[in-house]
Order: structure tokens, then C-alpha cells, then sequence
């Protein structure tokens, strides 16, 4: 498991496994992490639907107009990092991409953060300053991205968190609890009520060739964990109740 991974699984609340059993209640499930007791509430709707991303066939973005030709998709803002040793990181991968790969190559020179807090990658011309523009020689899309499939890495190990667990998201109510469920037009706060986002709430979205969990079963087994994913499979592959 990835450093990221860890990362993800070490923000779980602690706290006494509860007894009795958890229970499915209609598109959802409710369990216990065997291994640190987190009570997980899980979206099954969401993770059994054939969402797909489609970022470059069709997106609308998150402008407040639709703007599939951009092919920006949610890289309009840059991105909100995690904590410094986050920023650390995807500052050093980021240095070892050449300007074959990354488009703003001579922009990094000047730094890859928004301010001084390093919590938010820059913007450039418009959007995140890793989003390689269409027409870039290199490859549209995420620098970051292109660079960790060239080396043979997950782009897990490359990317912010924020980027690639989207449209998957993580809620912590309360201590030892945590949800896992698709991410909604809420969640970007007030700005989200005038994008032109359409990710997880419209059925141009829902036309991949099988579902969540096995299409993002990567970025879901690196947020959850492997124990807890079983218990999605499990769940996802139960009969359902007459």
C-alpha cells in the first residue's frame, strides 16, 4: 500500500468495535473495520452504478458555463493538498518532469504552489498549472498523471489525494465513524451552485462498462483499505433481501 494510502487510512477514528450486527439500509451498507473498529457507512448505489469519468468526451467542467472544449474538468482550482508532507511530495515528483511532459514546465520554475502556505497548486492561464492544455504536444491532461504512467507508477503515488479519490468521498462525522459516498455538487460549497459541473448527478456520466468498485477499485481499496474493501465486495455480491 502507498504512502498516500496510509495517509488516508491513519485519519480513521479509534475507538471499541460495537456489537451486534451492522445493517444494509436501502442503497447503503453499514459495517465494522476488523482491524480499527471504524464504523463505516458505505454508498452502494454509487459504487454498483456504471459511472464513468469523462474528461475529455464531454465534460462540462466547473466554469459557469459549460466548457467541454476546455477539457479542463475539475482543474479549473488548483488543488487543495492535503498537509505539507503532501505538498513536499508532489513538489519533488513534479521537478523530475521534463517540458516534453508538462506544458508549464518553464512556469514551475517560479514554483508549483499558490502562495506561500503550499497548500494549493498554482493557477496558469486558467486552470491548475499540471493540466496540459489540448493541442500540447506532450498529452492533454494531468502532468502529473502522464509522467507516473511513463515510469510505471500509479498515478496514486504521484497525484494530490483530492485528485484522485474525486468523485469518491470521505465524511468523518464523528470519531470512529467515517463515510464513504460519491461527492455532490454541495460539497464544493457555495461556488457549487452556479458550475456547470454535471459529474455524479447526471446520466452522461453513467456509461462506463462495469461498475465503481471494480473501475475504481485502485483508489478505493488505497482510501478504505483492503479489509474494508472486502467487506464492499461482500456486500455489493449479496443477494438482495426479499
Amino acid at each position: 500500500m502507498s504512502g498516500v494510502a496510509r495517509r488516508v487510512l491513519s485519519l480513521a477514528g479509534r475507538g471499541p468495535v460495537p456489537s451486534g450486527p451492522m445493517q444494509d439500509q436501502g442503497g447503503s451498507a453499514e459495517f465494522v473495520d476488523e482491524v480499527d473498529g471504524t464504523v463505516w457507512t458505505v454508498d452502494l448505489d454509487f459504487l454498483s452504478s456504471n459511472w464513468t469519468c469523462i474528461w475529455d468526451r464531454g465534460c462540462k467542467g466547473i466554469l459557469e458555463e459549460p466548457s467541454p472544449e476546455l477539457q479542463q474538468g475539475c482543474c479549473s482550482v488548483g488543488a487543495e493538498l492535503f498537509d505539507a508532507d503532501e505538498g513536499m511530495r508532489v513538489a519533488a515528483l513534479a521537478a523530475t518532469i521534463g517540458p516534453d511532459r508538462f506544458q508549464f514546465h518553464a512556469d514551475a520554475v517560479d514554483g508549483i504552489f499558490a502562495d506561500e502556505t503550499r497548500r494549493f497548486t498554482r493557477i496558469v492561464d486558467g486552470a491548475c498549472i499540471f493540466l496540459n492544455r489540448p493541442g500540447f504536444a506532450g498529452g492533454a491532461g494531468c502532468a502529473l498523471h502522464l509522467a507516473a504512467v511513463d515510469d510505471g507508477d500509479s498515478p496514486i503515488d504521484w497525484k494530490p489525494g483530492v485528485c484522485w479519490q474525486l468523485p469518491l468521498r470521505i465524511d468523518r462525522p464523528a470519531p470512529g465513524t467515517a463515510t464513504l459516498r460519491r461527492w455532490e455538487r454541495s460539497d464544493w460549497g457555495s461556488e457549487g451552485a452556479d458550475m456547470a459541473w454535471c459529474c455524479t448527478e447526471e446520466p452522461e456520466t453513467f456509461v462506463g462498462e462495469g461498475p465503481v468498485v471494480d473501475s475504481l477499485a485502485e483508489e478505493l481499496e488505497a482510501i478504505v483499505g483492503p479489509e474494508v474493501m472486502v467487506q464492499i465486495r461482500t456486500r455489493l455480491a449479496a443477494p438482495p433481501e426479499p
